[in-house]
């Protein structure tokens, strides 16, 4: 009676959450392996000649019960982690390198798949068919699936290595992070904190077992928002000291050894696949399509992003001097200097805005209604539907004639078994083929404030919000007939352009004026305040792209480096990574720093974190046309949604953009936006 074993009966095939068990999953992941594993044995031993009915379409069928418990397994381990789901991704990692290896490395499916790509232009295809033996055989063949099988042998021993460790980084980070959490005694440290805030540390010690005292828990980038706001030089350098601690102080949670192999695997392997780095093989399947690409277009940005933030950092400095500081700006004091100089000259003080982004309002009249106004669909919740926690909430969306779309799931709360940061993932995902439904997820880490507390957002955080609700309306909108084009399944350097498009509406005027109200008064934000947020919205653009372009920059650093080079020191290479780049500023730290660095360590952003301001130069470009075009219309909203959100990945996605723009995006919006020019 194993619940994964059959395709759900709840609504929208909502996981049964209710029913699942820990035992659950080891048999259904081992039994969904083998399953997958028959259906391919299947389409191999044919003895027809390959075509598209005998070939793809059973190959999209495959392994439809390791993806439902995939789906619900990952989920879990990544939001409501505990030794249990430690212990069992551990295990799972190499068993499910080796079954994808499996599949990718059968000479004799990659021989069909490969006939076929052959006869491409003689077949009767529709567009996405076409499209889709095309991506099966380049992904087949970048994966090694042409080598000879000593190399494919080899191939398999580094997947699967690489698997294990990046696992066990991802471990380590979380277990680091919970054990950095900043523990204080007395509530005067916490000074420059709002009351929910304090509440919110408050209730983090008591959680803990430490009542009478607070705890501030970190966040996954190395500023921690609260740096803008406590008064106490030496609470927040402690702060950002146990920040940049993790994975580099020794014992079982380091992260250094791990960071040395994963580097060394991962250029070992690109030499063995053909290629001269782990970046190399990696962009071959981007937009970028080379490293030197994505290198001309951050050194494009990285000495005039370094050149105003050494401005910006003369300012803040010029503010400590005249309140007779007598100290030398430090990186724990950037976002506190940054509030008193925004303050001083656009008169905006963000942690002011807090009262007027109660979490529920931002929700329902700034999230949904901006999804309303562009594309009409409503949200209505399922308080009779349960998630994988209390505290994940169940909406179902319809369209605006009441038609379904899908269900889609908030959990908003940090807790010590969620790992850092916020994303958006499956539990599901539409495609005509299988007739599966949509239900999509948005995982938030916004300390949950003491009980009958408001939770109020930082700026930060409504952007945080707005942007990964931008993903979820990609997963939720994308109509597709095959399963590997489902929802945001594009690719690695496209998929942050969605979720930043859907970043504007937050300040967009009909949007802000709609959720932008103090929560205990019910008054809206002055119309002065709005102007001045706008007015300073490229101020300490230099600071927020240097500190970004630092970590994609090192990112590429790490995965451009060959088979043959030796790196045995993490903190070395990271600072002659950065100074080659110019930005070794050490008043501005990168915003990941090597063993905390999840991304590109153990999230699938290997060689890719470039992709959200390589993304961002169609995000900028396309705020630009909806600003030329009216705005914020059901029009607009129904040509990006039929053009980009809805064709997921089944078609090129630059073709996709040209066809929505009418032409190539140009950089120059992005410049201006962050002050490049």
């Amino acid at each position: 009676m194993n619940p994964f074993a059959s395709t759900s009966t709840l609504p929208f095939e909502l996981p049964p959450f209710a029913l699942i068990a820990e035992e659950h999953y080891r048999p259904a992941f081992l039994d969904g392996m083998a399953e997958q594993l028959a259906e391919i044995a299947a389409i191999c031993a044919s003895t027809d000649a390959p075509t598209f009915d005998n070939t793809m379409v059973p190959l999209e069928r495959s392994g439809q019960l390791l993806t439902r418990v995939a789906e619900v397994f990952f989920n879990r381990s990544s939001s409501d982690s505990d030794d249990f789901t430690n212990a069992l991704a551990e295990e799972l990692a190499p068993l499910l390198a080796a079954h994808a290896d499996a599949i990718r490395l059968d000479p004799a499916l990659f021989r069909r798949i490969a006939a076929l790509h052959e006869r491409r232009g003689l077949l009767d295809l529709e567009s996405e068919a076409r499209y889709l033996v095309e991506r099966y055989f380049t992904e087949f063949t970048l994966a090694g699936a042409g080598l000879a099988d000593d190399d494919k042998a080899r191939l398999r021993d580094y997947n699967k290595r690489l698997s294990t460790v990046t696992t066990r980084f991802e471990k380590n980070l979380l277990a680091d992070t919970n054990d950095l959490a900043l523990v204080l005694d007395d509530a005067s440290e916490l000074d420059g904190l709002t009351p929910g805030q304090t509440s919110a540390a408050a209730e983090a010690a008591t959680e803990r077992g430490l009542d009478g005292r607070y705890v501030i828990t970190l966040v996954l980038p190395t500023s921690h928002p609260y740096l803008a706001q406590l008064t106490n030089r030496g609470v927040r350098e402690r702060l950002l000291a146990a920040s940049r601690a993790r994975g580099i102080r020794g014992g079982q949670f380091d992260n250094r050894d791990l960071v040395l192999e994963i580097a060394r695997l991962r250029a070992e392997r690109a030499r063995l696949l053909g290629f001269d780095s782990h970046a190399a093989g990696v962009t071959a399947d981007q937009t970028a399509k080379t490293p030197q690409a994505v290198a001309d277009m951050l050194g494009r940005l990285a000495p005039a992003a370094a050149r105003n933030a050494r401005a910006e950092q003369a300012d803040l400095q010029a503010q400590i001097d005249a309140e007779g500081g007598g100290f030398e700006l430090a990186a724990w004091d950037w976002a506190f200097y940054t509030e008193k100089v925004r303050r001083a000259r656009y008169n905006v003080d963000t942690a002011a805005m807090r009262p007027y982004f109660e979490f529920e309002r931002v929700l329902q009249d700034g999230v949904f209604y901006a999804a309303n106004l562009l594309y009409g669909v409503t949200f209505t919740e399922r308080t009779d539907l349960v998630a994988w926690h209390p505290g994940a909430r169940v909406f179902e969306v319809a369209e605006a004639d009441g038609s379904p779309v899908g269900l889609y799931i908030i959990d908003v709360y940090t807790r010590d078994s969620k790992r850092g940061g916020a994303w958006m993932n499956a539990l599901g995902s539409q495609s005509t083929l299988l007739g599966t439904p949509r239900i999509v997820c948005n995982n938030l880490n916004v300390p949950r404030p003491a009980a009958g507390e408001p939770t109020l957002l930082s700026f930060d955080e409504v952007v945080t919000l707005f942007h990964e609700f931008g993903h979820a309306l990609h997963g939720l909108f994308a109509r597709v007939t095959f399963p590997k084009f489902a929802g945001t399944n594009v690719y690695r350097d496209f998929v942050e352009f969605p979720s930043q498009v859907n970043e504007m509406w937050m300040l967009w005027p009909e949007v802000l004026a709609n959720y932008a109200r103090h929560h205990a008064t019910g008054d809206p934000m002055p119309q002065d305040l709005v102007d001045r947020i706008q007015a300073s919205s490229t101020f300490n653009e230099g600071f927020s792209t240097s500190e970004y372009l630092a970590a994609a920059l090192l990112d590429q650093a790490w995965h451009r480096i060959g088979a043959d080079d030796v790196v045995t020191d993490v903190a070395a290479f990271e600072a002659s990574a950065l100074a080659a780049a110019g930005l070794d500023n050490p008043v501005v730290p990168t915003r990941y720093a090597s063993t905390y660095f999840a991304h590109t360590f153990a999230g699938g952003y290997d060689a890719g974190y470039y992709s959200y301001i390589w993304s961002e130069v169609l995000d900028a470009d396309t705020g630009e046309w909806f600003a030329e075009n009216g705005g914020l219309t059901r029009a607009n909203g129904d040509r990006f949604r039929s053009r980009l959100l809805g064709v997921g990945g089944s078609t090129e996605p630059l073709a996709a953009y040209r066809d929505f723009r009418g032409r190539d995006a140009s950089m120059q919006p992005l410049l201006d936006r962050r002050g490049l020019n």
